[in-house]
């Protein structure tokens, strides 16, 4: 049994080991001993690292708890699985792993006669999950046997409701698989070798309730779903019956006067409750003091808690040894940590905490510093960026405490780029990011108004941690993005976003001191070395020779400040529209845009010019005219630049996400060249190139990556490369885009609850199972000379569905089969 360091959920962990944390006035670990000894499992070894003391005295010998319990405290880090293995050494028997913090009533039982049954080697627990993104995805046939796992993934790769819950059985064999002394995960390592080999690995979908206890809002869940019997826990309590309750009490507990109990509540030895008092859906802990007239709603104390007279808690958890005076008023989803004394009439308002050893004054009150309700609670970032609505979700005190928790998780000293777009509200809104950034001790190079893909560059050739830009959304000029960069200039990975995202939540990380603050510079030279390299990527001799003339809009962006000067290098003549850095004018709206469209349009067809290219702000993506005044959407733009790539540049491979058109394909087979589906994320498209698995990347919304200069999408470079393209191949859009036309595209949105998009996901792969199909960023399913894609959205409560063939009528058929399956689908 092992259980873990518990800092999700801070700083109810800060002085207690994560199983020991109560649930119902019992420590989560003795919940799960006692599940143990109910199926008759009495041998237990317990693994143990943050504070092994507190559960050693507790337990014991496990004599008092039904068990022999035995301790195990691994040296360094050896993972999951090679925890397990240090602690078993070479047993001969069939065992069971279970966490120590978790609640759950599963039959163990009934688990490990199936596991026995099935001739299993391994056998992970399932449940079903609404969220499952926090969890390891299992894939199985009807027997039981694992086909497919896949550990914390994104909607796109939720293929379904199927979670792991971190219970496994476990035969001999499969526990010599792991090695000796070595770091080593059950589901990073062991379980895809068993896999490759073809082993017994099963998955059986439990009944019953399961909760990983991970973070205080499953806390405050395990808590109401005990009230409303979702789970059968024994309390070790005498159970009493009101007249609108009922109360579980264990020992002497002294109720005085008239007190309403209301719901499920739950009184530890040597409470007492002052008359007058209101309890509901509550757990009092151990020698616990309430005063006269309180209201007690949805909240947990623990221990040793004195709470005075007329005092008010409204789902609120108050830890060991707390005080609080009269007339105290604790708002929804405060928590006061061990040792806090709170003076009379003091009001702590929602969602903040108090952490151990905090004195509050007398008739103060306690403002919190998360002031986004429930806007982040799902998670912060989404593909490597957080977005809000400008000075309302992302607001000045925010982007002090992201870019506070930002350079925490790089370490003091480390060194950070940062940019912005051109208007005044992302330099307002910098300024504060960089401020956190400075308070973690990071030292800050900011480079100002640029284009982002300057920042990729300025990282990728070393010397700094990460890198941070700041942008108006381009779908939505009302929302803002924060994107932040690994050291490579790559979008940030998922590993290092949850360890910025549990500082920012958890706000419990280190300082600097007066003395060891970051420093912040303004570099001067890099525009001219990304300039200088730009150039040395191109052809410019040849692009000098075909004399192109083209229309640009800059869009009010930075990339005005350029593309001038690499224009007049390459001999292009470049009429050049809201070329001007305008705070004021720095983004637009989805129907601004369409006008630009149009008046560039005007403008290519007037000058007679080659080309209308249309940058976004932050010049990552651009939208292409033909030398007609025929804007080219972004889809046919990939199929014309990829026919034009594989004809001059010859390349083995290239990559595409997966809900590029299937003409893709069609081109690559022209040129004998293997084409890679890959996830439609702008990481994804950057590591697969950074790898040299491919020569080529094309995304499906006007940002390309060619190889050499570019670590992602530079909207700057790829016009220049698609200008040196057209003038070796001699080729015209106009003439070039009728050959690839014949494909008929359609997407719709379908309405889908959050918690249900996990059974649809599940049903989706049963249904498919059949069909020759592509399981990368959803599902992509090859029907009828077509194919259709049907992905969950990461932002919104629905699914796209995407369909494409040769013919109008199949298109329809596919995207209306597909929306009435994803809505059928819902229905339980």
């Amino acid at each position: 049994m092992a259980g873990g360091f518990g800092t999700r959920l801070r700083p109810l962990t800060i002085n207690t080991p994560k199983p020991m944390v109560p649930v119902g006035n019992l420590p989560m670990m003795e919940h799960v001993v006692a599940l143990l000894r109910k199926h008759d499992i009495r041998q237990v070894t317990s693994l143990l690292y943050f504070q092994p003391e507190t559960i050693r005295s507790h337990f014991g010998d496990g004599g008092n708890f039904g068990v022999s319990m035995t301790y195990c405290l691994p040296d360094e880090d050896l993972g999951t699985a090679g925890s397990v293995r240090y602690a078993l050494e070479d047993s001969q028997e069939t065992i069971l792993v279970i966490s120590g913090d978790l609640i759950t009533d599963f039959d163990l039982s009934e688990a490990i006669a199936w596991h026995k049954d099935k001739g299993s080697e391994a056998t992970l627990l399932l449940t079903r999950a609404e969220n499952p993104l926090a969890y390891g995805i299992v894939i199985t046939e009807d027997s039981g046997r694992i086909v497919r796992f896949l550990e914390k993934p994104s909607w796109g790769e939720a293929f379904s409701d199927t979670i792991n819950t971190g219970i496994y059985i476990l035969e001999p064999s499969a526990v010599r698989l792991i090695p000796t002394a070595t770091n080593f995960d059950f589901s990073q390592n062991l379980y895809p070798l068993m896999l490759s080999r073809g082993m017994g690995l099963y998955g059986k979908v439990m009944d019953g309730y399961w909760k990983d206890v991970g973070n205080v809002d499953e806390y405050r869940l395990a808590h109401h779903d005990l009230y409303t019997g979702s789970v059968e826990l024994d309390l070790k309590s005498e159970r009493v019956e009101y007249e609108n309750g009922v109360l579980y009490k264990r020992g002497d507990v002294h109720i005085e006067g008239d007190v309403d109990i209301n719901g499920t509540v739950v009184l530890g030895e040597g409470v007492v409750v002052g008359p007058g008092s209101n309890l509901r859906n509550c757990t009092i802990g151990p020698h616990s003091t309430i005063g006269p007239g309180c209201r007690i709603r949805e909240t947990t104390i623990w221990s040793g808690v004195s709470i005075g007279k007329r005092s008010t808690c409204n789902s609120s958890i108050v830890c060991n040894r707390s005080r609080l005076g009269e007339n105290v008023q604790l708002l929804d989803k405060t928590i006061v940590s061990d040792d806090c004394t709170l003076g009379n009439s003091v009001m702590v308002r929602a969602n903040c905490r108090i952490w151990p050893d905090k004195t509050v004054e007398d008739g103060a009150t306690v403002t919190s510093s998360m002031v986004w309700g429930e806007k982040w609670n799902r998670e912060l970032f989404t593909d490597s960026k957080v977005t809000g609505l400008a000075l309302s979700e992302i607001s000045p005190d925010m982007c002090v405490r992201l870019g506070a928790a930002f350079g925490a998780s790089l370490g003091q000293n480390a060194a950070v780029i940062t940019a912005r777009d051109a208007s005044d509200i992302t330099r307002l809104l910098r300024r504060a990011f960089i401020s956190g950034l400075l308070a973690s001790g990071t030292n800050v190079s900011d480079i100002e108004a640029m284009p982002s893909p300057v920042v990729r560059y300025a990282l990728s050739k070393g010397g700094y941690a990460a890198g941070m830009y700041m942008r108006h959304n381009p779908l939505d000029y009302r929302q803002l993005d924060i994107i932040v960069f690994d050291g490579n200039g790559l979008d940030m990975p998922t590993a290092k976003l949850k360890k910025i995202e549990r500082n920012y939540f958890g706000e419990d990380f280190e300082r600097a001191s007066l003395d060891s603050i970051g420093h912040l510079d303004m570099p001067q030279r890099v525009i001219d070395d990304y300039r200088q390299e730009f150039l040395s990527h191109v052809d410019v001799d040849l692009v000098k020779s075909a004399g192109f003339k083209i229309v640009i809009d800059h869009s009010n962006g930075s990339s005005s400040q350029i593309f001038p000067t690499l224009f007049s290098l390459l001999g292009v003549n470049a009429t050049e529209l809201n070329a001007g850095l305008n705070p004021r004018k720095f983004s637009t709206s989805l129907a601004e845009q369409s006008r630009s469209i149009v008046q560039l349009s005007a403008i290519v067809k007037s000058l007679n010019a080659d080309l209308g290219v249309a940058l976004n702000p932050s010049a990552e993506k651009l939208t292409v005219v033909d030398d007609r005044g025929k804007p080219i959407d972004s889809d046919l733009l990939l199929l014309l630049v990829t026919d034009l790539c594989l004809r001059v540049c010859k390349p083995k491979a290239i990559a595409v996400p997966v809900s590029a058109s299937m003409g893709v394909e069609e081109i690559a087979g022209q040129h004998g060249v293997d084409v890679i589906r890959v996830p439609n994320r702008h990481r994804d498209m950057m590591e697969i190139m950074r790898q040299g698995k491919v020569e080529f990347v094309g995304g499906t919304r006007g940002g390309f990556i060619f190889p050499g200069f570019q670590t992602g999408a530079d909207a700057m470079m790829a016009t220049v490369r698609i200008l040196e393209l057209l003038a070796r191949t001699r080729s015209r859009f106009a003439e070039l885009r009728s050959t690839h036309e014949h494909f008929v595209r359609s997407s719709v949105s379908v309405p889908c609850p959050w918690p249900k998009k996990g059974l649809v996901m599940r049903r989706l792969i049963y249904e498919s199972s059949k069909k020759d199909r592509q399981l990368v960023d959803g599902v992509r399913i090859f029907e009828d000379r077509g194919w259709v894609l049907v992905a969950p959205d990461r932002f919104k409560a629905s699914f796209n569905i995407t369909a494409e063939s040769t013919s109008a009528e199949m298109t329809a058929t596919l995207l209306n089969r597909y929306r009435s399956f994803v809505e059928d689908s819902q229905q339980n």
